[in-house]
Order: structure tokens, then C-alpha cells, then sequence
């Protein structure tokens, strides 16, 4: 099972999780719509881990964030699309009220740039199996910070295209051989 990781503001049946679970089945795509409290979100997350048969994290931008910490508890292998490497500084533009995908309020504040600052890891180990995509048009986030950060991982570098990935159809069938590659190795979630 995919657990699948929105960004910023997002929710969890957006354009590109409906296109994994187009792809890979909706019963194998868990989409939850998480708080925007960073703390209350991981805590979603790792119940869903938890509670599910999950092999493989994916997630975008912020969600990108959260699935390579969770990589970091759990050894899940994962795949991140325009993922966020300092959502902390990024966000810092975003302080003050918000509505999220459905129109409910929420409010970015310094304690939850404390939060996401807290889930920095500077360098990640080795072993650490990620495939990430990069569109060179991101207008949100520097993919070359991404492409530092996740150096020696599984890369992908899609000239143009925009933060939202809206070309992410194409890749669906590579994803889906690296996945079939990297979950067989890993050890079933607690």
C-alpha cells in the first residue's frame, strides 16, 4: 500500500493522487486530508502506518518533507515529487491565515515553523531509499536545492513543468518498477 502525502494547503484526493490511485488501484493508495498542524499530521500519519499494510511513502512538497522523516522512523521507501527541503524559511512568506483545499481556516504561525524546523534532518544515511522528481519550472522551490539534498538517491530531472508536477502521468509506469524494486526490501511497517 502507498501512503500518499499531500503539500501546503493541499488535501489528500488532489490531481496527483488521483492519479495513483488511477494507476495502482484506490485500495492500494491511502489519500488522507492531514491538519495543517505539522505535529497533528505526523501523528495521522504514523496511526496510518501503524494500522496499514504501507510499504512505500509518496508524497509532495511539504508532504515530501514529512515522508522523508517518516523514512527516517520507519525505513519505508519513498517516492517525492517536488519535495520540500526547508519548508521552515519557505514558509516564513506564509505567516498569517490560510484556508486549505476546502475552504476551512488555519493559521501558519512561528511555533509551526518551529515544528517543521524541529523535523529538519540535515544529511540522510545511505541506506535511505528514495526516488524523487524535480520539474526545472518549479516557481515555488529550487529544485537544485532538492537535487543537492537527495544526491545519490534516485533522481529524476524534468525540464519545465511547474510545482505541481502536472506532468506526472508519464512517469507513473517508472514509478511503478521502482516501487516493485525498492518495497520488496523493505520489512513490513509496525
Amino acid at each position: 500500500m502507498i501512503l500518499w502525502i499531500h503539500g501546503f494547503a493541499s488535501c489528500g484526493l488532489s490531481h496527483k493522487s488521483l492519479l495513483l490511485r488511477e494507476h495502482f488501484g484506490a485500495g492500494r493508495v491511502l489519500a488522507p486530508d492531514l491538519p495543517p498542524e505539522p505535529e497533528a499530521a505526523l501523528a495521522l500519519l504514523e496511526d496510518l502506518i501503524r494500522r496499514h499494510p504501507v510499504r512505500v511513502l509518496a508524497g509532495a512538497s511539504l508532504g515530501g518533507y514529512f515522508a522523508t522523516w517518516l523514512q527516517g522512523r520507519h525505513g519505508l521507501p519513498a517516492v517525492l515529487i517536488n519535495p520540500a527541503v526547508v519548508p521552515y524559511l519557505l514558509l516564513e512568506d506564509y505567516l498569517g491565515s490560510h484556508r486549505d483545499c476546502h475552504g476551512n481556516p488555519f493559521e501558519v504561525t512561528r511555533e509551526t515553523l518551529e515544528a517543521l524546523h524541529r523535523l529538519h534532518r540535515p544529511q540522510l544515511p545511505q541506506r535511505e531509499r528514495y526516488l524523487v522528481l524535480l520539474a526545472t519550472g518549479d516557481e515555488i522551490l529550487d529544485w537544485r536545492q532538492a537535487a543537492q539534498y537527495y544526491a545519490g538517491k534516485d533522481l529524476i530531472v524534468h525540464r519545465g513543468g511547474d510545482h505541481r508536477f502536472q506532468d506526472l502521468a508519464p512517469y507513473l509506469p517508472r514509478i511503478e518498477a521502482w516501487i516493485e524494486q525498492h518495497a520488496q526490501e523493505t520489512p513490513t511497517a509496525p
